[in-house]
C-alpha cells in the first residue's frame, strides 16, 4: 500500500502544474488505481468474479487474519525436537527411546484444569439436566470426580475427601480424581461452551441465550443443548431446532434467510482436547529458551534451564521450582522454611512458568495425555505430529440424506469396569459410527476405523500373522493387543437376564503385561513423585477408567493456518 500512496502523492504534485482537463484525467486515473488495488482481495483469482457481492454469488470471509486464542490457552509454535529420554535413564527400560519428531503449532492450557473450572462444568450439568430424573442423575454422577482417591489406609486425610473439590480454599488447585474419559468429556463440553459464547459475542445468536429456558417464547429448553459439530453440520437443528427463533443480528438476513457461522466464516474455534504426548512433551521442554539462531544449546533435563530443581537466579536463588516429593517422608520441607511451599498439591501459578509461558509442567500433578500407551514410539511409521490413538468415525446419515441427531430420550451411557456409569453422547450431538469400506477402499494412508493397534498389537504385527489367526482369536476370545502383550482381558461390568450386575475380571496370574488398548499415557511428576519423574520425557500409563489423587489434566487446541504468528528473524538468543 505504500507504493500506491507514493504514486498518488506524485500524481497530485504533477496535477498542480497541468491544465484543468489533464488534472481531471489524472485524478480519475488515480481513483481507478487506488480502487482496483483496494478491492483486489474481493475478486476471484480463478474467475475474476466478485466475492461477497451484494448481488449474490460466492460468499467467503476474506477478512480473516489469524486464529483467535481461546480462553486459558497459550500459543506454542511448533518445530523439531528430540522426543524421549536424553538424560538419566536409570531404569534402562527402553520405555521412551530418543527419536526425532516434528510438532505442528498448537495451543495448550496455561495451567492445569482447576477445581473451580471443573465445578463450572458440574454446575452446568445440574442446571440443564433435571436431577430428579434418574437418567439425568446418572449423567451428573458420571461426571463427578472420585473424591475417595484421597483416602489412605494408614494416613488421616479424610478432610480432603470432603473439601478438596468444593472448598474455596482449593478453588485454584488442580482437579484430581478425574479419569481419562472424564477429562475428554470435560474438554468436549468446554468446546461447546466457548463457541456458544463466541456466537453470542458475534451476534449470531441473541445475548444471554445460554441462560434462557423459556420454552413458551421459543427459547432454549433444558434438553436443547448447543453442540459445535452439530451447528457446523446441521445448524438448523441447534438448540433443539430453535436456532431460527433466537438468531442475533448477524444470524438473520432479510428477516427470512438464516445466516450461520459456518466453517467458512472462521469464527468458531477448533475443539478443546487433551494434548498428544508429543505436544505435551514439546510444550514442557520449551527448548525455545535455549535456542540461539537455528540451533538448540544443549539438552534440558527439566522444563526450566539448568541441572537442578532449585532456582539459580539471584533474587530467588535456592527456591524450589516445582512441587514434588523431596525425599522419604519429606513432601515440602521443615516447618517455617518450606522447601517447595506445599505438602499435597498447590495453587496453580505458584512457580515460575517455562519459556513458553506455561505453568506446572513439572510437579503439582501428573497429567493425562491423549495417547494410547506403547513401550516404543514408532518413529519409522511417523515423525510428524506423532499420536497413537486414532479411531476414525463418521456421521450416521438418515434416509433423508442428513446427519442424524441424538434426541433427548436417546441418551447413550456406558458402564466402566469400575462400575461407574458415564454418558457417551449427549442430546443434540451427531450420531457416529465406525467407517467402512466406502472410506477405506483403495486408500493408502489408512485402512480401518480403529488404528490404536497399528503396527503394534494388530494381528499383522504378531507372530501369528499369515496363520489361522481368526481361529486362534476366536478360541481365546481375547483382543489382539492382549494376545500380543499377554495382558489381562479388559474387565467388564454387565447385567444378566435377572437384572443383576456381573463384574468379570481376568484373574490369571500368568500375564506378563498390563498393556491394552484401554491404557493411556500420563506425563510429568506430581506432588507424590521424586525429582526423577519431573523430566518431561518420563512416561507412565494407567487404564483410562482409573482416577488417582495425583493425576490431573490440561486442554490443548490445534492451530489452523500459519505455523507462526509473526515473521521470523534472527532472534531468540539465549538470555543472560
Amino acid at each position: 500500500m505504500k507504493s500506491i500512496f507514493y504514486i498518488e502523492e506524485k500524481l497530485m504534485t504533477l496535477m498542480k502544474n497541468l491544465l484543468p482537463t489533464m488534472r481531471i484525467f489524472l485524478f480519475f486515473l488515480t481513483f481507478l488505481l487506488i480502487t482496483s488495488c483496494g478491492n483486489r482481495k474481493n475478486e476471484s483469482r480463478g474467475t475474476g468474479w466478485s466475492i461477497n457481492s451484494k448481488k449474490g454469488g460466492f460468499q467467503y470471509n476474506t477478512e480473516f487474519e489469524d486464529q483467535e486464542t481461546g480462553p486459558g490457552l497459550v500459543f506454542i509454535e511448533g518445530g523439531t525436537y528430540t522426543k524421549g529420554q536424553v538424560k538419566d535413564d536409570v531404569l534402562h527400560d527402553w520405555n521412551n527411546s530418543p527419536n526425532r519428531q516434528h510438532v505442528m503449532s498448537f495451543y495448550i492450557d496455561e495451567t492445569e484444569v482447576t477445581n473451580i473450572m471443573y465445578l463450572e462444568y458440574l454446575d452446568w450439568i445440574k442446571a440443564v439436566f433435571p436431577q430428579n430424573e434418574d437418567k439425568y442423575k446418572k449423567l451428573y454422577e458420571g461426571a463427578l470426580p472420585d473424591t475417595l482417591v484421597w483416602r489412605n489406609q494408614l494416613g488421616y486425610v479424610e478432610e480432603l475427601t470432603t473439601n478438596y473439590l468444593r472448598h474455596p480454599a482449593y478453588a485454584e488447585y488442580p482437579v484430581v480424581g478425574v479419569n481419562w474419559i472424564q477429562a475428554v468429556q470435560y474438554l468436549e463440553w468446554r468446546t461447546d461452551r466457548v463457541n456458544e459464547f463466541i456466537l453470542e459475542r458475534e451476534a449470531y445468536v441473541q445475548k444471554d441465550v445460554r441462560f434462557t429456558t423459556d420454552v413458551e417464547n421459543g427459547q432454549v429448553d433444558v434438553n436443547s443443548t448447543f453442540n459445535t459439530e452439530t451447528y457446523l453440520r446441521r445448524p438448523e437443528t441447534t438448540y433443539g431446532g430453535k436456532i431460527d427463533s433466537i438468531a442475533g443480528k448477524k444470524g438473520i438476513k432479510n428477516d427470512s434467510i438464516n445466516v450461520y457461522a459456518g466453517v467458512d466464516k472462521g469464527i468458531l474455534l477448533p475443539a478443546y482436547r487433551l494434548p498428544t504426548e508429543s505436544e505435551w512433551e514439546y510444550a514442557a521442554l520449551a527448548l525455545v529458551g535455549d535456542r540461539e539462531y537455528n540451533a538448540y544449546r544443549g539438552k534440558k533435563k527439566y522444563p526450566w534451564s539448568g541441572e537442578y530443581t532449585r532456582s539459580q537466579k539471584r533474587r530467588t536463588e535456592g527456591d524450589q521450582l516445582a512441587n514434588f516429593k523431596l525425599g522419604k517422608g519429606d513432601y515440602g520441607g521443615i516447618a517455617g522454611w518450606s522447601d517447595d511451599g506445599a505438602d499435597i498439591t498447590i495453587q496453580v501459578k505458584s512457580y515460575p512458568p517455562n519459556d513458553f509461558g506455561v505453568y506446572d509442567m513439572a510437579g503439582n500433578v501428573s497429567e493425562w495425555v491423549a495417547d494410547v500407551y506403547r513401550p516404543i514410539v514408532d518413529d519409522e511409521a511417523s515423525d510428524f505430529n506423532y499420536y497413537r490413538g486414532n479411531v476414525y468415525l463418521k456421521d450416521v446419515i438418515g434416509e433423508d440424506g442428513k446427519a442424524e441427531i441424538i434426541e433427548p430420550d436417546e441418551l447413550v451411557y456406558d458402564t466402566l469396569p469400575t462400575g461407574k456409569i458415564i454418558i457417551k453422547r449427549l442430546p443434540g450431538q451427531l450420531k457416529k459410527t465406525e467407517i467402512d469400506e466406502e472410506e477405506t477402499f483403495l486408500r493408502q494412508n489408512f485402512s480401518e476405523s480403529d488404528n490404536r493397534n497399528y503396527r503394534d498389537g494388530d494381528i499383522e504385527s504378531t507372530r501369528l500373522f499369515g496363520q489361522s489367526q481368526d481361529e486362534d482369536l476366536a478360541e481365546n476370545k481375547r483382543p489382539e493387543t492382549t494376545n500380543m502383550y499377554d495382558a489381562p482381558t479388559h474387565p467388564k461390568v454387565t447385567t444378566n437376564e435377572e437384572g443383576q450386575v456381573v463384574r468379570s475380571k481376568d484373574k490369571s496370574n500368568s500375564r506378563t503385561s498390563l498393556i491394552t488398548d484401554e491404557v493411556r499415557v500420563y506425563k510429568g511428576g506430581s506432588w507424590k513423585d521424586r525429582a526423577y519423574w519431573l523430566d518431561p520425557a518420563q512416561r507412565r500409563y494407567l487404564p483410562q477408567y482409573i482416577a488417582t489423587d495425583h493425576i490431573g489434566f490440561r486442554g490443548a487446541m490445534s492451530r489452523l493456518g500459519s505455523k507462526s504468528k509473526s515473521r521470523k528473524t534472527a532472534r531468540h538468543k539465549r538470555k543472560s
